[in-house]
């Protein structure tokens, strides 16, 4: 983690311990029908992470005493995938009674069997990709600060349609949430809506949840009942509205995930512009959260920069170039191609159209060209592969030369074998190396050659072929 990370962490968690949030339940039990998919919701991917995974990591950063998980539909694969990101969760299964109500009636139980909590509670849906410690920073904030018994974020948007609206009394304080399908004429005409994270401190969500029903167009448990309820316990409700709209958008459907990403993405490229980063066409340059990226470097149209990648300054990606989980080091170009989980030296080029398999160490001022494979290679420095070949399990030594049409055939059928080829030497076009077999130093290798044998140090290794010509020869369609 570098310095920037470790400041900004350390505020985080000093600010989080401050805020003193008991609880945070994040609602991860839906099926999410309309992504019309058996992945659910809350597994698909934006930036590199899932929805559930963005979100568990931002409410963590509020440091609560207790976070739980609601989970339903999949439940064994959303509870795994949530102890993933964090094994500090406390997962919740929903019975099939339906609602969010529903969902925070179970996890109150489940967080409420140890201890009585007391304190904020704060209450996130899981599908909203890009909700930031920031936001839920100062929607906590205004809660303590204003005394409500319950808060409510909310976001004003020009086409409000599909959100619950936030119906308000004639001095601006919050009465209830109605939701689209429940909402008459007038109600649909407010453009405030709910983003479904609310903060309710203890005792009042506690009290407010007890007597929610289903009496509504949808047959469900609604968690937004349960401010109306406060209401008329007496309790203030207030709404804090997120400064950033974009950090408060759910994703119901695919469409709406596309549009998302591609406004973060947008958002992605422009930060790393103005870190000193060249991207020619933000439109066409994917960059996923975890990415590292150097002042300097050059991002051609039409790459993929994914997972835990790092690339070093002067270095040139693209175009048409996907880097997974990749080290890039300074001045490398890497042109039109796949590098997956594999080391790339400093000036080494790579390109166009190289397929770089994971395991991959290749030193500076090395070459993987045109049509070139690779898999769990370790190439030294100065090394070239220029083209068309397979160099599998293998190391090749400094400043050698492997001619066009080269395969190190690796498998036996069984097993994998490695091959060593030393340095300085000059690999033949068209040689198939059929491991295990070592080649020394200094070795110069014929054009067409099967080596299968140990090859020393400064020698000429060849296979030969006898050439047979027969005259007049005729296929056997002419005959």
């Amino acid at each position: 983690m570098n310095d920037s990370r470790k400041a900004s962490k350390s505020v985080h968690d000093g600010e989080a311990r401050r805020l003193g949030v008991s609880a945070a339940i994040v609602l991860a039990a839906g099926d999410g029908t309309r992504m019309r998919s058996d992945t659910p919701k809350v597994l698909h991917q934006l930036g590199g992470r899932t929805l559930l995974n963005r979100v568990v990591s931002s409410v963590r950063q509020l440091n609560p005493d207790r976070l739980a998980v609601v989970v339903h539909y999949q439940a064994e694969r959303v509870a795994d995938a949530a102890l993933s990101y964090d094994s500090g969760i406390t997962i919740v299964r929903q019975d099939d009674i339906p609602g969010t109500g529903r969902a925070v009636q179970c996890a109150m139980k489940t967080l409420g069997e140890d201890e009585r909590l007391t304190g904020p509670v704060l209450i996130a849906a899981s599908d909203m990709p890009l909700l930031d410690f920031t936001t839920l920073q100062a929607l906590i904030h205004s809660h303590v600060e204003s005394g409500n018994g319950a808060t409510v974020l909310t976001a004003r948007l020009d086409n409000p349609t599909g959100y619950g609206r936030i119906i308000r009394d004639q001095q601006g304080n919050v009465l209830r949430i109605v939701e689209q399908k429940d909402a008459n004429s007038t109600e649909l005409a407010v453009h405030e809506v709910n983003t479904s994270v609310y903060v309710f401190d203890a005792d009042v969500l506690g009290a407010s949840i007890e007597g929610l029903d289903d009496d509504n167009a949808q047959g469900e448990f609604y968690l937004t009942d349960a401010l109306e309820q406060a209401t008329q316990n007496g309790r203030q409700v207030g709404a804090f509205a997120a400064p950033d709209a974009l950090a408060v958008e759910g994703v119901n459907d695919r469409i709406q995930l596309a549009n998302l990403a591609k406004a973060h993405n947008r958002r992605v490229c422009e930060e790393w512009m103005l870190k000193g980063v060249t991207i020619l066409d933000p439109e066409t340059t994917w960059i996923d959260d975890e990415v590292e990226i150097a002042q300097d470097v050059t991002v051609l149209p039409g790459s993929f920069l994914q997972r835990h990648t790092v690339i070093a300054s002067h270095a040139v990606i693209g175009p048409y170039t996907t880097l997974i989980d990749a080290r890039i080091d300074e001045g490398a170009t890497v042109e039109r191609s796949r590098v997956q989980d594999s080391h790339i030296g400093a000036e080494a080029s790579i390109g166009p159209w190289t397929y770089m398999r994971p395991g991959n160490e290749l030193k500076e001022q090395t070459k993987a060209g045109a049509f070139v494979e690779m898999k769990k290679a370790h190439i030294d420095r100065g090394s070239k592969v220029p083209h068309l070949s397979y160099i599998g399990d293998a190391h090749i030594g400094e400043h050698s030369n492997v001619g066009g049409g080269t395969i190190t055939a690796n498998y036996d059928g069984v097993h994998k074998h490695r091959t060593q080829i030393g340095s300085h030497v000059h690999v033949g076009a068209d040689n198939v190396f059929v491991a295990p077999v070592e080649v020394g130093d200094g070795v110069t290798t014929g054009a067409g050659s099967v080596i299968r044998h140990q090859v020393s140090d400064g020698s000429l290794a060849y296979s030969e072929n006898t050439q047979h010509e027969k005259k007049n020869w005729k296929p056997a369609w002419e005959r």
